[in-house]
């Protein structure tokens, strides 16, 4: 059973910078991404990396703005955002499967999630 823990998230000011973790609790080395709702909206994608940590993906309305980066000996995923908005204010979920594609479609392992809130 794959079970990610999240860490990070907060409130920062616009403009401002966060940064989230997520650790699998797996050896298995799974690619790995983030998903984020906000209040009233779907759950949508932001970003993705593969287990080789050689392919990203992003949204478009975080490209440029936000990193997804890995520590593979501890099967960890980072999400670095800077030049926080207030819509970026959202539930934060870290996700995990096998195929980086799997991940970006509907991974099969969530995260508890972690609120990040921007304010104006």
């Amino acid at each position: 059973q794959v079970q990610l823990v999240q860490s990070g998230g907060g409130l920062v000011q616009a403009g401002g910078s966060l940064r989230l973790s997520c650790a699998a609790s797996v050896r298995t080395v799974l690619a790995m991404g983030w998903f984020r709702q906000a209040p009233g909206k779907e759950r949508e994608f932001v970003a993705a990396i593969a287990g080789s940590g050689g392919n990203e993906y992003y949204s478009d309305s975080v490209k440029g703005r936000f990193t997804i980066s890995r520590a593979n000996a501890r099967n960890t995923v980072y999400l670095q955002m800077n030049s926080l908005k207030p819509e970026d204010t959202a539930l934060y979920y870290c996700a995990a499967d096998h195929a980086v594609g799997t991940v970006v479609a509907g991974p099969g392992y969530w995260g508890q999630g972690t609120q990040v809130t921007v304010s104006s």
